[in-house]
């Protein structure tokens, strides 16, 4: 298999170091995937049960909540080789994992200090503008839950 057999997204990391062209040619070669929509409650083994089926994974890097270093709903994992990632890619992006569809995209590499949810509350940041009730990771958005239960610790 080629290293283009698999499309790239549109999607690119914005706090990447580097030019857009390095960003690209990392994208083109990576074993690293990025894996979103994950449920909080879902575990790394159960993570590595489905993604180990394509080949086998160096490491899992967790996605944790900047503050409370709980699951925040991501995960890196990164294979040994590329088409082990490719086959991940094509075979399990869209599929379900713990009851949620899961989202696969290239990575173009883990750093340390990526499995921070960039949110403002420390997890991702879509789950601060969620509209939606969602149990697998956490009810409503942050902001819809702060409206809908205001803050009560002032309280005697």
């Amino acid at each position: 298999m080629s290293s283009g057999s698999v499309e790239l997204s549109s999607y690119r990391d914005q706090h990447f170091k580097g030019s857009r062209h390095d960003q690209e040619q990392r994208l083109r070669f990576t074993t690293t995937l990025y894996v979103g929509n994950l449920s909080f409650y879902t575990t790394e083994e159960q993570i590595y049960e489905l993604f180990s089926r394509c080949g086998d994974i160096r490491r899992i890097v967790m996605g944790l909540d900047k503050f409370k270093k709980t699951p925040c709903g991501f995960c890196f994992i990164e294979y040994y080789v590329r088409t082990d990632a490719e086959n991940s890619m094509r075979y399990i992006n869209g599929t379900r994992l713990d009851d949620r569809i899961v989202r696969v995209d290239w990575d173009a590499g883990f750093v340390e200090g990526r499995q921070y949810g960039r949110g403002k509350s420390g997890g991702q940041v879509r789950d601060e503008y969620r509209t939606d009730y969602d149990s697998g990771r956490g009810g409503y958005g942050k902001l819809i839950a702060q409206k809908i239960a205001p803050n009560t610790d002032n309280r005697a």
